[in-house]
């Protein structure tokens, strides 16, 4: 599937209209489903997306692992997963409220920042395996440039990050009042 089947105008969220109860919830769930759909044309395999996906459009931006699987009308173990993976990879969080039993799973509210900002050790890392791989095959191999060159990039990365993650918090400033 791609973006155009995404976006044609049968998918399109219609009656959209909040009450006092809060969005129409099955527009809700047509834009989870739209946007997970999304996520997988980018690469992150289905369920992850979809438990993504969940996670951001609650007021609260958590739920329990129960609650992700009845909102999603998936088993707890597709759930366990799921969350697995994303708290692997930094978009999610695993927490507990004081007094509660039971965990939850949450999103940032500022969740993009915090996944990019916090990128430094894992760019420097790999730029020391890539510089690693490039001096075992030689700088002179077309193997070994492109390794180089890959680090090079995210040496690049780990450079410019810090200014980019800096405009970003002006740019919040200034449009956000």
């Amino acid at each position: 599937m791609n973006l155009m089947e995404i976006t044609r105008p049968d998918w399109r969220m219609r009656n959209v209209n909040p009450t006092e109860d809060g969005p129409d919830q099955e527009a809700v769930a047509r834009f989870v489903e739209r946007y997970a759909l999304l996520l997988v044309e980018s690469g992150l395999a289905r369920m992850p997306a979809r438990v993504f996906s969940s996670l951001l459009v609650t007021e609260e931006g958590k739920r329990t692992a129960g609650e992700l699987a009845d909102s999603l009308r998936v088993s707890p173990a597709a759930i366990s997963g799921a969350v697995r993976y994303l708290i692997q990879v930094g978009l999610i969080v695993r927490a507990r409220d004081p007094g509660e039993r039971r965990d939850h799973y949450e999103v940032l509210d500022d969740l993009w920042y915090e996944t990019y900002a916090n990128r430094d050790k894992q760019f420097a890392t790999w730029s020391a395996l890539l510089a690693d791989g490039a001096a075992v095959l030689g700088l002179d191999t077309r193997a070994g440039a492109r390794l180089d060159e890959s680090r090079k990039f995210f040496d690049f990365l780990r450079e410019e990050l810090p200014n980019l993650m800096k405009r970003w918090r002006e740019y919040q400033r200034e449009h956000d009042g």
